[in-house]
């Protein structure tokens, strides 16, 4: 007779060693974990392991099919398209950007797609994302489709890493389903997976990189745990423990934030961040297995490896990723070095690295100039009116289309239009908010360290716009944000929602996460025809405009 869900986890945990019962004067008998059980308490997520597969891959698929829907429409170049889709094919044919002359946008829709002018383009960004999207082009041609589909392809991977995450976190798939599909009905993730920009890319990488360390984690904690087993230890008496060099996860988590970074500079914060982080756990670990004092030891020695793993490790992995720049000649400032023998870093890394590292001076001037703070943009957006969305941004939007032209089924006299907005789905943030809010207070007050890794990893590219913010900042670099939060608001449910064994409560928990939830996809099921430029009527457009900064 097969067994139940409960049945396993429960079991899972059974089969570990326990030490005898402690009971309070007028409370009921509990048995106390062991060191070794808390330790090891991520052995509940092996009793569903491939049903969590299952369940990812499935919300994977969904994600992926309403992503996919129309995607070539429309099929010119909307928003930043312009920059990232014709370097994308620039580097394809040359290994680097070129300039283009001003009417390739028309002559790209048009079918000519090498009207590219002489001379390498000064960029600002890494090229790992372009050349994501490169992949792309390179298989469906330049053409809409082609230079769109790599953002599917990580938007849905994007919804699955934050499934694992979620899921390990909480220590139930049940929650990180949830989350998954949280942000699969976010109208701000849809719309950013469906046009040829890097955020997507770039969040990616960073939940992926995040979710190592989550996993990582938990492998140092089993390993400490085995390591009391092998030598038939209550705990380690006060001594250190183990070294243990390798963690293949950590390691992976170094790889992900290099790629990240690759795409977009910003996520060093998060590394930087989650670094810091990750030696706490270290150090929290090491005193639940009983090291006492000598816990604080990871100072000198877990933290320097754990530099090695994460810092260095992504530092090599983001020089790897400028390879075609490296190995070819004409990229701008690759002959830099050959024109400036006597540069410090040409002397001192050659010519290419010297010329690199030139080369991204340049870029931070850029980023940190006079000219960039001084421009302005109808969409800019501060960092403080993101997590309430309170300014969103215009990616294509076709107006004044005549009454009956296209179909449009506006009155005489009205219009209609055809809008893609980068909008959040507006209950979604909010509650995601109030999530935030709720998860400090239990990680600061409640001591749960759980909330600590989403919001850390979320906060921290939010907090690190603040000091930028004289210049054109916008609402979608919070897509690196949203899934974190999202994964705050699902575990913030699974509270709501309550044991499964708590019977009544329970089932109003249900009733409640479940209405919550539904709505929450009506919510973005209305908004969908301005996510993805659907015809409307004009008042069709303004209902779903609910305040002016929308617009």
């Amino acid at each position: 007779m097969s067994l139940s869900l409960a049945e396993r986890v429960s079991g899972a945990v059974d089969r570990l060693p326990r030490v005898p019962v402690q009971q309070t004067p007028g409370t009921l008998a509990r048995p106390l974990l062991s060191t070794i059980e808390r330790l090891d308490d991520a052995a509940v997520l092996r009793a569903d392991r491939w049903l969590s597969w299952l369940v990812t891959i499935v919300i994977g698929v969904f994600a992926f099919a309403i992503r996919l829907v129309d995607l070539a429409e429309p099929t010119n170049l909307v928003f930043d398209e312009t920059y990232y889709a014709k370097d994308a094919w620039a580097l394809l044919n040359f290994g680097y950007e070129v300039n283009w002359p001003e009417d390739a946008n028309d002559q790209i829709v048009a079918g000519t797609t090498t009207n590219w002018e002489s001379g390498a383009a000064f960029v600002v960004h890494p090229q790992l994302g372009k050349w994501l999207i490169a992949i792309g082009i390179h298989f469906f041609g330049m053409n809409s489709f082609g230079w769109r589909i790599s953002a599917v392809v990580f938007g849905t991977l994007l919804v699955m890493a934050t499934i694992r995450m979620a899921r390990r976190l909480a220590r139930s798939t049940l929650i990180g389903a949830m989350a998954g599909l949280l942000l699969t009905v976010d109208g701000l993730s849809f719309v950013m997976s469906r046009i040829a920009l890097l955020d997507v890319f770039q969040a990616t990488f960073t939940v992926l990189a995040v979710a190592c360390l989550v996993a990582d984690r938990d492998w140092f904690r089993a390993a400490l745990a085995e390591h009391l087993r092998r030598h038939g230890l209550a705990d380690l008496g006060g001594g250190y423990g183990p070294l243990l060099l390798w963690r293949p996860w950590r390691w992976a988590a170094g790889v992900g934030f290099g790629l990240a970074i690759a795409c977009k500079w910003n996520s060093v914060y998060v590394l930087a961040a989650m670094g810091v982080l990750v030696v706490v756990h270290d150090i929290s670990s090491r005193r639940t297995a009983g090291a006492g004092w000598r816990s604080f030891r990871a100072l000198f020695i877990d933290a320097p490896i754990a530099f090695v793993a994460l810092v260095v490790t992504a530092l090599v992995v983001y020089v790897a990723s400028w390879w075609s720049w490296l190995r070819t000649s004409g990229g701008w400032g690759r002959d830099f070095g050959v024109r400036n023998p006597d540069d410090f870093w040409v002397r001192h890394v050659g010519d290419g690295l010297g010329s690199l590292v030139h080369h991204h001076k340049e870029i931070f001037g850029f980023h940190t100039g006079e000219w960039i703070a001084g421009q302005t943009h109808v969409y800019e957006s501060h960092p403080f009116q993101w997590l309430v969305m309170g300014r969103t941004i215009g990616i294509h939007a076709e107006n004044d289309i005549a009454a009956g032209v296209d179909g449009c089924p506006a009155a005489s006299g009205e219009t209609c239009v055809r809008i893609i907005s980068g909008m959040g789905t507006p209950l979604l943030w909010w509650l995601a908010l109030a999530a935030i809010l709720a998860g400090l207070a239990l990680w600061w007050l409640g001591r749960d360290w759980r909330f600590a890794v989403p919001l850390v990893a979320g906060l921290t590219p939010w907090l690190a716009w603040m000091p930028n913010a004289e210049r054109p900042l916008f609402f979608f670099y919070a897509i690196v944000i949203i899934p974190f939060t999202a994964t705050v608001l699902a575990m913030l449910l699974g509270k709501v929602l309550g044991p499964a064994d708590a019977g009544r409560r329970r089932r109003r928990g249900a009733i409640a996460v479940g209405t919550i939830m539904v709505a929450i996809v009506v919510n973005f099921w209305f908004i969908y025809p301005v996510l993805t430029a659907q015809l409307m009527t004009r008042d069709a457009w303004e209902l779903r405009m609910w305040f002016g900064s929308w617009i």
